[in-house]
């Protein structure tokens, strides 16, 4: 089998890094192709990690030109910039999976959120990019929406136990995101002076990610309460949720139970942490019931299963590889 031909639009960004270091290892796709809104340098110009490991030229983004050169693109770009570029890949016959929010909700509920939508006709034919709940549209779909990193942690934590959930009561996310999830544009809140020794609340009960969160779990986004913190490390992601439950049944086996089959999802009988999840795809989930409240603890690495490694994982499945092909399984330990 030859090459699958791939490129990455936004390398200049933590996941457009995180994608090319993936691809370079990767044993069925090829980078041909790497962009941002300027071009004209080296990659290693931007990171100067991969100086002596990777030259590929970065060049100015071009929707035609990245058709022409490749059968699947990555589009790590922000919202509103992705979906000027997702209509002419999908014209020119490219897969796309943008890691943006452009394809993630229904028309309302992103406009309300982010913008206005100027590709209408694409977004109801956008599968939204988690394998545990979406894999056969996944496969079959020319657009994948990446989830959020704050909906990967709490869906996948709580997924479990919707059905479980008692009427008219909220599921509570309590999470905690290493800076890195800000990306490189510098602000006041990510300033070292300002996050360093610090910890701290933002968009509490306000953040966009909570009617994504909602939307997947299939309820009501007044039943979700949302509240993430940024904290004074580089990448990580710990969801505390609250669910209150009804009936009688055992927790951690339900779960271990209802991800039996899944490759990147490991429930563990004592606390999740973010460490022996860096640098992975995996999830880690620790339950405990007290009562009737539910305690669910779930960690990713916000720039891998939150972002660039689920990216490569959708891509596998749309382009009927094993899932886990070129997908890093070994966290960054110590």
């Amino acid at each position: 089998m030859s090459a699958i031909k791939v490129g990455v639009v936004g390398v200049s960004g933590y996941t457009g890094l995180e994608l090319v270091k993936m691809l370079l290892l990767h044993p069925k796709f090829e980078l041909v192709y790497a962009a941002n809104s300027e071009g004209g340098s080296k990659i290693s110009d931007l990171h100067p990690s991969l100086l002596g490991v990777c030259d590929i030229d970065v060049e100015k983004a071009d929707a035609k030109e990245a058709a022409s050169r490749c059968e699947l693109v990555f589009l790590a770009l922000p919202h509103k910039t992705a979906m000027v570029f997702v209509k002419p890949l999908v014209e020119y016959g490219c897969r796309v999976v943008d890691l943006s929010a452009d394809y993630r909700l229904p028309l309302e509920v992103y406009e309300r959120y982010y913008t206005e939508h100027t590709d209408k006709e694409n977004l109801p034919k956008a599968a939204y990019g988690l394998p545990e709940l979406f894999r056969s549209k996944i496969a079959s779909a020319q657009i994948v929406a990446n989830p959020g990193c704050f909906p990967t942690s709490a869906i996948l934590g709580a997924l479990p136990f919707v059905g479980k959930k008692r009427p008219n009561t909220p599921i509570i996310v309590d999470a905690k995101t290493g800076v890195s999830g800000a990306g490189k544009k510098l602000s006041e809140t990510t300033h070292f002076v300002n996050v360093n020794d610090n910890l701290f609340a933002y968009n509490p009960l306000s953040h966009r990610h909570a009617p994504e969160i909602a939307d997947k779990l299939g309820i009501g986004e007044s039943e979700v309460v949302f509240v993430p913190h940024l904290c004074p490390i580089t990448r990580g992601m710990l969801s505390s949720i609250y669910i209150q439950v009804e009936g009688e049944f055992d927790a951690l086996e339900l779960a271990k139970k209802f991800y039996e089959y899944e490759p990147f999802v490991r429930v563990l009988d004592k606390p999740v942490d973010m460490k022996n999840v860096a640098g992975t795809n995996f999830c880690d989930i620790f339950i405990k019931r007290q009562g009737d409240t539910l305690f669910i603890s779930s960690a990713i690495d916000n720039l891998q299963r939150g972002a660039s490694s689920q990216a490569m994982v959708n891509a596998n499945i749309m382009m009927h590889l094993p899932e886990e092909t070129g997908v890093p399984k070994i966290a960054y330990v110590p």
